[in-house]
């Protein structure tokens, strides 16, 4: 038995002629002798109805320090909705269906409410299913603790990761993850008008464009398919467009564009960001640490870290200026800070090792009159950290400069 997992998102389940076009995705793997299963957001975006947004909002409309336990409750109910919807029309279709909530497809979480991590699957039920020729109609995002059966949710892109952790107990032959565009995108389109479709893209690469900014797919579920190397593909619900294979360089479908033959992969940005500048006292080596320390109990997540005898330099979401000032100051430091900064980057395996990279990303944002806050850079990626007014600019004349 050849087993496809096919994952749709909120907009492919929204409407009835959405949820139709979902019913041919599905009508499609059958034809071609493959077991699906099928994974689902809750339907629509925030002030829909049954978004999950839309269900937090009602539950915090009676409380709003609600506890974790009924808020995880209530946001698993936007995808109970779905898959019951979403079954229902598999099966006017005569497609034999059955809807599963993250725990009854077998899904195994820590206690962690509200960002909870997989533990296990037992497979038992979905495999049963698949063996009598039903399709299993599987609530994304969710799951169960071991041993009271408490609901759980995994988190921002909870969806994908139910999705892969899915294919990888199964030992899937591949994962779709259907949305409202064709696949990975060079760039932002609403941000670069030219930007072009990727036909193939690392998992790495991916997981780097979605840390540094590109709502692609979560990090987290890329990392759970390249542990088994399982194909994953990102496709339209809405076209027949071949989408994005995500895999190995040396794997899947031969390509116009090998990936080892390109330097970059795409561009991507992060705005709403504060850069604080940190004098260190370069007598007393240990107080820096201490003061990452700090930060890291307070909650603060620091990122574009930059560190010398004398000076840090980091940056931090606006959401976390008043607490990163208050540790620093109740820490003795000295600090200037940048506000409304943007990260922009370029990803790409191809940029390993090869001469002129940096040049032409300095380059790039030179032409511009860009003024470079702060770099950042690894094997794959290089970051500049720049005025949030200059985001747009920058990142079209890197994606120009870089050919993508």
């Amino acid at each position: 038995m050849k087993i496809l997992v096919q994952k749709f998102g909120g907009t492919s389940v929204a409407t009835p002629e959405a949820r139709e076009a979902v019913k041919n995705k599905v009508q499609q793997a059958l034809d071609k002798g493959l077991a699906p299963v099928v994974v689902v957001s809750a339907m629509g975006r925030k002030g829909q109805p049954y978004a999950t947004d839309t269900l937090i909002g009602v539950l915090k409309e009676a409380n709003l320090s609600v506890n974790s336990r009924e808020m995880d409750l209530m946001m698993c109910c936007g995808e109970i909705i779905s898959s019951c919807v979403m079954a229902g029309t598999l099966q006017k279709f005569g497609i034999n269906a059955q809807a599963m909530t993250g725990g009854q497809a077998g899904i195994i979480t820590d206690s962690q409410q509200g960002a909870a991590r997989i533990k296990t699957i037992n497979t038992a039920n979905l495999l049963r299913l698949l063996d009598t020729g039903i399709v299993p109609v599987v609530c994304g995002f969710q799951g169960v603790t071991e041993n009271s059966g408490k609901f759980t949710t995994l988190g921002r892109g909870g969806s994908d990761t139910t999705a892969t952790a899915l294919g990888a107990a199964l030992n899937a032959e591949a994962v779709e993850i259907y949305t409202d565009v064709e696949g990975v995108m060079t760039a932002d389109p609403r941000i670069v008008k030219d930007a072009t479709l990727l036909d193939k893209i690392t998992y790495g690469e991916v997981c780097q464009m979605a840390h540094q900014g590109a709502k692609v797919i979560h990090p987290r579920a890329v990392e759970i398919a390249m542990a088994k190397s399982i194909p994953v593909y990102v496709k339209s619900t809405f076209s027949e467009a071949p989408g994005t294979l995500i895999c190995n360089d040396t794997t899947g479908e031969k390509t116009e564009r090998p990936i080892n033959e390109r330097v970059a992969s795409g561009v991507a940005s992060i705005k709403g960001l504060i850069q604080f500048q940190v004098d260190l006292d370069s007598t007393h080596p240990g107080k820096g640490r201490s003061l990452f320390e700090d930060l890291a109990k307070a909650g603060i997540s620091v990122g574009c870290l930059n560190f010398s005898e004398k000076l840090a330099m980091f940056a931090i979401y606006e959401t976390d200026e008043k607490k990163t000032e208050k540790v620093l100051t109740d820490s003795g430091f000295s600090f200037t800070k940048n506000e409304k900064c943007a990260k922009v980057s370029v990803v790409g395996t191809g940029m390993e090792g090869v001469p002129g990279v940096m040049a032409t990303f300095v380059g790039a944002l030179a032409a511009k009159s860009i003024t470079i806050l702060q770099t950042v850079d690894s094997d794959i990626t290089l970051s500049a950290v720049i005025k949030e007014e200059y985001m747009v600019d920058a990142v079209n004349a890197l994606h120009k400069a870089f050919r993508l």
